[in-house]
């Protein structure tokens, strides 16, 4: 293995680490030599101090995202089902390509590849998909791990990745966990669309009545955005749209309690009460600016992480395309509706974060061709014992279509429960229940 630095955080014993990869897997093979050029695989190997010299099995984390890196610990309860974990793996935290410190993308990155034209950048930005970040795993586990079959725990996103995973290579994992993440399979878009927009009206309502002052506070704001937009610190335009992006969070605890006191801070003049006539206070739009802040491939790839192989037609803005069916979601609509993890079109032109994305993102909404992330037949021929957090409330990732999708996958179980919201898992008790229920059942059984 390349150990770059280890060192101790409180609690935990943490290994900086970094591999190799291909940028491009085609024609390729995970665990052999490769050729063509080459990125940076960062990870970490995170152990409890008393068990840095014993050899537990492996537990690979799959970060949510798209585009999100590995997380950063504090101490063990930081993010709360690290601290389970260690009592009984060495945890394994990679940065995704493209991510944290493995070859991170962002405005520079599309910037430098500009004079090769926006075909170049649509196809360098495919290559941090699913089919590529599971085909990097696997590679880490033939090659730094010694082939050694490792447990995944998929958060999010990463549910997506686990059925990616047990797609292409079951035999690398000995069983899976996911939260909050497993994808509707066949993926479509703009079904996930269809669901979310709806559920978005519903939390939207649930925040203003729980908060009903705030119905006024938001559309005082949106009135004077409506007039005349404001500048954020960052330059960018604080438009209503942009404003309505803040709802993009309300799948979280606790998301309500920090939009009321985001709003609570808008209004400059008086004793703060809601005033379209006031200016809005330079705290209000600084914490819009960060709570709306564009994540470099968060955004770009979002759509994409529902493209499966050749599709029957492009995907052409999904979520946009939804969104005008649903006339209520209008700027000029009050109460004003919030929409949740979507993207549209107008960020590429507002938000300079995302500007060097835009011709990159013409191309890939018009293209047909991805890699092939899920294959159905070996799904349900699957073996590996897969345990499941599946939130019925969860306003990403629909409880129906998980549940649908786990009908159909072999060796499946699943928790539905309402106790949480999508970020659960950052709590101490949904991994330790995923864990005991498949201890209990025999399914770790080879590991200890």
């Amino acid at each position: 293995m390349t150990l770059l630095t280890q060192y101790y955080v409180p609690g935990l014993h943490i290994e900086d680490r970094s591999v190799r990869v291909p940028l491009d897997w085609a024609g390729n093979t995970p665990g052999e030599g490769f050729s063509g050029e080459s990125i940076s695989l960062f990870y970490r190997v995170v152990t409890a101090p008393e068990h840095v010299h014993d050899d537990l099995p492996l537990l690979v984390f799959l970060q949510g995202g798209p585009g999100g890196s590995g997380p950063r610990p504090l101490g063990p309860s930081s993010d709360g089902w690290i601290e389970e974990a260690v009592r009984h793996f060495r945890v394994v935290l990679p940065d995704q390509r493209g991510t944290g410190r493995s070859n991170r993308i962002d405005t520079h990155t599309m910037a430098r590849m500009a004079d090769a034209g926006a075909r170049a950048q649509a196809d360098y930005l495919k290559r941090f998909l699913a089919d590529s970040i599971v085909r990097d795993f696997e590679h880490l586990r033939r090659t730094e791990f010694g082939g050694a079959r490792w447990v995944t725990l998929g958060q999010s996103y990463g549910g997506f990745l686990t059925l990616t995973y047990l797609s292409l290579f079951p035999q690398g994992v000995t069983a899976s966990f996911t939260t909050g993440g497993i994808p509707h399979v066949p993926a479509d878009a703009t079904e996930v669309y269809e669901h979310t927009f709806p559920r978005m009206a519903m939390k939207t309502r649930q925040y203003y009545e729980r908060y009903p002052l705030d119905v006024e506070r938001v559309a005082a704001v949106a009135d004077r955005l409506a007039a005349a937009p404001e500048t954020l610190p960052n330059g960018d335009p604080l438009t209503v749209e942009r404003l309505q992006c803040l709802g993009s969070d309300f799948g979280m605890k606790p998301s309500f309690e920090r939009m009321h006191w985001l709003m609570d801070a808008a209004f400059l003049d008086g004793d703060g009460s809601a005033d379209a006539g006031s200016p809005l206070s330079d705290e209000f739009l600084s914490s819009v600016m960060t709570a709306t802040a564009s994540r470099p491939l968060y955004w770009p790839l979002q759509e994409f992480i529902y493209a499966n192989g050749e599709l029957d037609e492009p995907i052409r803005w999904a979520a946009q395309r939804v969104r005008d069916r649903h006339p209520e979601f209008g700027g000029d609509r009050r109460p004003l509706l919030f929409t949740g993890e979507a993207m549209f079109p107008w960020m590429y032109e507002q938000q300079s974060a995302l500007r060097p994305f835009r011709a990159a993102m013409d191309v890939l909404m018009e293209d047909t061709r991805f890699g092939r992330i899920y294959d159905e037949r070996r799904l349900a021929a699957n073996e590996v014992p897969l345990q499941a957090a599946v939130y019925y409330d969860d306003m990403y990732v629909d409880s129906g279509l998980q549940l649908d999708t786990l009908s159909r996958v072999g060796r499946s179980r699943y928790w539905v429960t309402n106790e949480f919201e999508h970020d659960g898992l950052h709590g101490s008790l949904v991994f330790r229940h995923l864990y005991e229920e498949a201890l209990n059942r025999g399914d770790l059984e080879e590991l200890f």
